[in-house]
């Protein structure tokens, strides 16, 4: 199941990046920096307008990969790396989506465990991409006798 959905990609989905949204998530990681929130800060910026924190792009809907289904217990979160492009802006579109890069096999001390590596993307409404964000998804060896893998 997971090997044959290396490639595979969900469809694009629209997101706005709303203020609103953007000052919740700055509260609730604890950065209330200026640029993200207030309004001032970010006309007299560089960028001309708010931009979302770096990791904001965690909460945003990349859609989903049809016959690709995981749990929603037992994952182990193995890494997370953003890339960014540009910095994204506060009240622009966002088209995102989510691609299996690769599937591999290692063996722990708890028997063997399964590595899934996600890429998710938000391009603006040219298709140019704005930042890509990689996550690395550890099945271990009880989660993946209950997935039947």
């Amino acid at each position: 199941m997971l090997k044959e959905a290396v490639g595979k990609r969900s469809n694009p989905v629209k997101n706005i990046i709303e203020r609103g949204a953007v000052k919740k998530f700055a509260e609730s990681i604890g950065d209330l920096h200026p640029l993200f929130i207030d309004e001032d800060t970010g006309k007299n910026s560089r960028y001309q307008q708010n931009i979302a924190p770096p990791t904001f792009p965690r909460v945003l809907d990349y859609g989903t990969i049809e016959g690709f289904n995981l749990p929603n217990k037992g994952l182990i979160h193995g890494e997370q790396v953003y890339h960014y492009n540009r910095p994204l802006l506060v009240g622009e579109e966002v088209q995102c989506y989510t691609e299996v890069e690769s599937v591999y096999e290692r063996s722990g001390s708890q028997g063997s465990m399964i590595f899934l590596v996600l890429k998710n993307y938000g391009d603006d409404i040219e298709g140019n991409n704005i930042f890509s964000e990689k996550m690395v998804i550890i099945i271990n060896e009880a989660v993946r006798k209950a997935m039947g893998l």
